[in-house]
């Protein structure tokens, strides 16, 4: 069985965001733990960002911070990574295309969650 779970925290950089000129700069730290019976590798990430006014961005790639982790069962691999909106809250979600050892490919999907300035939702 394929589990693959997937933890995610963010933080607002207010050092490198200018609200005046409509840039919110984010960090998003994603944990990715192997809770399955196979060794899976992580092949590409697709994410999707949407920010308040509905813009939508969508990002696909070969690997995370340029890796293709392989993880054991019970293994985890931790990366951090960041992203730019237009406005002081928005989300993102997507998916980590997965192989297991067997040549198997599938889909870990990435639970949505919410980027904001804090203080910002009440």
């Amino acid at each position: 069985m394929k589990q693959i779970e997937i933890q995610v925290e963010t933080s607002y950089i207010e050092s490198q965001s200018a609200p005046e000129e409509d840039r919110y700069v984010f960090s998003y730290a994603i944990t990715i733990l192997n809770r399955g019976t196979e060794t899976a590798q992580l092949l590409k990430r697709h994410w999707i960002i949407t920010d308040a006014n509905g813009k939508v961005q969508e990002v696909k790639g070969e690997g995370v911070v340029g890796e293709k982790p392989v993880l054991q069962p019970g293994e985890r691999f931790h990366y951090t990574s960041g992203t730019i909106l237009e406005t002081p809250v928005g989300s993102m979600h997507g998916s980590y295309q997965m192989r297991s050892d067997g040549g198997e490919e599938f889909d870990a999907r990435i639970p949505p969650f919410t980027l904001a300035v804090p203080n910002v939702l009440h």
